[in-house]
């Protein structure tokens, strides 16, 4: 292992794990992030895909794993967010390369597991849940969540149950199956990782699906997930906290439609 702060914040390959700087980032104390030390971001063409470099550099993700990616417009755009940083290294602010991380890392040697994780939206999913009153509200959610159903039974061959409130209502176990086989046949691990922040940043597996597929822009897919908190500002006006906590979100979120766009 060299001394190299690069062998610190990306590892070499064969060595102990150390902590995870991503994992840092998001706890309750502010991490001491590392000075930039590179001069140059790019990336390298090789067998498998593209390849993040620093000054030329090979780079590796926390685990130890090449920074490759199959998609050379997505690896540009980690390579950018590289070059963005100043004179020290914020990993809150690269949200493409955590994913990305956290797709070859975390998702690619456990996809079954990622998979069964969305599995527990499938007869949960947020459009089935619906507002009795006000009827603004209930309009808005059904201006909103409706095409998503009917996407949904178009595309699937899924059929949901619409409960008013937040009584439990069990889903036709057919609807639910179909869910899960959309979900596994997300093959690739970038797109798997992006559907599963999707789908736990809007709390609807339909909506991130949608987003996966197309169906619905980021920007449609943000705004359906929270009609709600958008009637409720409507009524009591903003919150300048939840405001900035829902911004940081949906820059996740946009990083992750674009994670999934671009690795097709």
């Amino acid at each position: 292992m060299s001394d190299d702060i690069t062998g610190t914040w990306l590892g070499e390959p064969g060595d102990t794990p150390r902590p995870d700087p991503t994992r840092a980032a998001r706890g309750h104390g502010k991490p001491v992030l590392p000075k930039r030390f590179y001069k140059e971001a790019g990336l390298a063409e090789e067998a498998g895909g593209y390849r993040l470099t620093l000054d030329g550099k090979p780079a590796h993700t926390p685990a130890r794993n090449p920074l490759r990616v199959l998609s050379r417009a997505l690896a540009e755009r980690v390579a950018t967010e590289w070059a963005k940083q100043k004179e020290l290294i914020d990993p809150a602010a690269m949200p493409l390369t955590r994913l990305v991380n956290t797709a070859i890392d975390g998702v690619a040697p456990r996809r079954a597991a990622v998979a069964g994780d969305l599995f527990a939206y499938a007869g949960t999913d947020l459009v089935a849940y619906r507002a009795g009153s006000p009827d603004r509200l209930v309009a808005a959610q059904g201006a909103a969540w409706d095409p998503v159903l009917d996407w949904a039974r178009e595309t699937f061959g899924a059929r949901l149950i619409l409960s008013e409130g937040v009584m439990h209502v069990a889903q036709p176990a057919a609807s639910v199956r179909a869910i899960e086989a959309a979900v596994s046949a997300v093959q690739d691990p970038f797109r798997l990782a992006a559907l599963h922040t999707l789908t736990t940043l809007s709390g609807s597996l339909l909506i991130a699906l949608a987003v996966l597929h197309g169906r619905l822009t980021p920007a449609e897919g943000w705004e359906a997930a929270h009609v709600d908190e958008t009637y409720q500002a409507a009524v009591w006006g903003r919150d300048a906290e939840a405001d900035a906590r829902l911004a940081l979100r949906r820059i996740e979120f946009e990083a992750a439609a674009e994670v999934a766009a671009l690795s097709l």
